[in-house]
């Protein structure tokens, strides 16, 4: 089996949708050839009975340019989380809002028990001039590890340990907060600016909408790809012939198939386990963090209380611990007895994601270059930030230099 066209891109993941939509757009013939049987690499959910699991606590940020300008947010039906956290220590729960969101939560907040009111200050302060930054700005700005940056801002001690830590240990899944600070910016700065929150159909939504967009035919599905070279594509079932050859995997394999042409980046890991609670055990629809670090967890949130599609009539339980090795249900049980305060021993274990290569390890300039020559090229999250912005923003860029390479 043979086709020729303009431009094969080579997975059908975010930044492999991207791509094909700019094409597309501009009147480019594209072919997307895609290993698995449905598009989205990452960024997929499983149906398990009437359940929707994602694979790895993935949100969504509405706030993400790129997302604004490639998607139908509003038909993504966004399911949001309140703009708090909850800090669990051995008292309780406290809550921790953004106040200019939250302002009836001022209160809570500056009362939560991780650090003085000071250093809330400090914190408050450093978020909502990020919040107010222009993307040239931080675009700008030095690349030390981010603690650092943070320590410069007076952001130290337990407002950093009990909360901003263990936060965004979740995000970077960087527990010691060494990702470049200019990408730790970006990221908040999204935080601060959009809603964030699951799709209601859950994260496949996206890929499977940007999917949905292109020309029928234009993605073949269980395709494995063998070899690419120069104007061709070899795959289990026949080769591609094109113009423009685009690599849209990760970076693992996109260092397999393209050799030192492209490094394999270092990648960071998690595990995430999925439990069905006999009740809710918080009322609210945020992020659970344990300001203790009393066990393998690094958050917890109940998906149900922003999305009660994920578990019709149920209530649906998503918590996350760093790294490739799964600790196990007893420990990560025990851990949410502590975290909620509350007796888990008739939670049901749904399932867990073990999910070596999650995210890739953020370093060199914010973006890499996406041609390499010859009428190769190649995006993903790995020549970008680790984000979905990253992916859908690689995308595009590879797709306007393949625009710009062949006009």
């Amino acid at each position: 089996m043979s086709f020729e066209t303009d431009t094969v891109i080579v997975g059908a993941g975010l930044a492999g949708l991207a791509a094909a939509k700019t094409l597309t757009a501009a009147g480019r013939e594209v072919i997307v050839l895609e290993a698995g049987e449905a598009p989205g690499g990452r960024v997929r959910t499983d149906r398990v009975g009437k359940l929707l699991l994602d694979r790895g606590f993935q949100v969504f940020n509405a706030g993400y340019p790129a997302a604004q300008d490639l998607l139908d947010i509003e038909a993504l039906a966004l399911r949001p989380f309140v703009p708090s956290a909850l800090v669990s220590d051995a008292d309780g729960l406290h809550l921790v809002a953004d106040p200019r969101r939250r302002p009836g939560s001022l209160g809570a907040t500056l009362r939560a028990p991780i650090g003085s009111v000071a250093r809330k200050l400090m914190l408050g302060a450093y978020a909502a001039a990020l919040a107010a930054a222009p993307a040239k700005t931080l675009r700008e700005r030095d690349d030390r590890p981010f603690r650092a940056r943070l320590a410069d801002y007076g952001i130290t001690g337990p407002v950093l340990d009990r909360f901003l830590r263990p936060f965004l240990a979740g995000v970077f899944l960087d527990p010691d907060l060494t990702v470049p600070s200019r990408f730790a910016e970006f990221v908040l700065r999204s935080f601060a600016r959009g809603a964030i929150g699951v799709p209601r159909a859950g994260m496949r939504a996206i890929p499977d909408q940007l999917a949905a967009g292109l020309p029928a035919g234009a993605v073949k599905y269980s395709f494995p790809i063998r070899e690419v070279a120069p104007g061709r594509v070899t795959g289990e079932f026949g080769t591609v012939t094109a113009r423009s050859v685009v690599v849209a995997v990760d970076g693992t394999a996109a260092h397999r198939l393209l050799g030192e042409r492209v490094p394999a980046p270092g990648t960071r890991g998690c595990v995430t386990h999925y439990h069905l609670a006999d009740s809710p055990p918080v009322a609210e629809a945020a992020i659970v963090l344990d300001g203790l670090g009393r066990g393998p967890l690094t958050n917890s949130v109940v998906l149900t209380n922003a999305a009660p599609e994920y578990a019709p009539g149920a209530v649906l339980v998503s918590s996350t611990s760093l790294g490739t090795e799964d600790p196990g249900e007893a420990a990560v049980r025990a851990h949410l007895a502590q975290i909620y305060h509350r007796d888990t021993s008739a939670w049901e274990h749904v399932r867990s994601y073990r999910i070596t290569e999650a995210v890739p390890i953020a370093d060199g300039p914010l973006r890499k270059p996406v041609s390499l020559g010859e009428g190769l090229y190649v995006c993903g999250d790995h020549r970008d930030t680790p984000s979905i912005q990253g992916a859908l923003v690689s995308g595009r860029r590879t797709a306007q230099a393949v625009l710009r390479a062949t006009a």
